[in-house]
């Protein structure tokens, strides 16, 4: 098998995913996946899409992580696998997938900062006389 590349985004979090036949080997900004998410939970959204599809140890995945916080490159790097998945194999692990929630870009962003004011939304504090 050659090998498959998907993007995968979330926040200002871009993930580059190049996926190939191995052991099961995930290697983040050439870092084991548990020595760059160090929390459970965070090991275990971007496994997601890999123990529903159930090929855990059928790849190797080499990822290029860039940009945003921990939970949104976890993220993003979730979307790229499964993205690589349906690149592989669309007619059984395309359905699933989608059934789940695991192709559908987050589209929320940070709102820019507006001039005259705080932040995007807050107002300074209103005075009257």
């Amino acid at each position: 098998m050659e090998v498959i590349n998907a993007l995968g985004r979330r926040k200002s979090a871009v993930a580059r995913v190049y996926v190939f036949t191995g052991k099961g080997n995930i290697t983040i900004n050439d870092r084991p996946l548990e020595e760059y998410f160090k929390e459970e939970t965070l090991q275990y959204i971007v496994k997601q899409a890999l123990e529903l599809t159930n090929t855990v140890s059928q790849f190797d995945i080499k990822v290029n992580l860039d940009g945003g916080g921990i939970k949104g490159q976890a993220e993003a790097l979730r979307l790229g696998i499964a993205r690589a998945l349906c690149k592989i194999d669309v007619e059984n692990y395309r359905p699933m997938l989608k059934s789940n929630g695991l192709l559908t870009r987050d589209p929320r962003e940070v709102e820019r900062k507006k001039p005259g004011q705080p932040g995007a939304r807050k107002r300074f504090q209103f005075s009257k006389r």
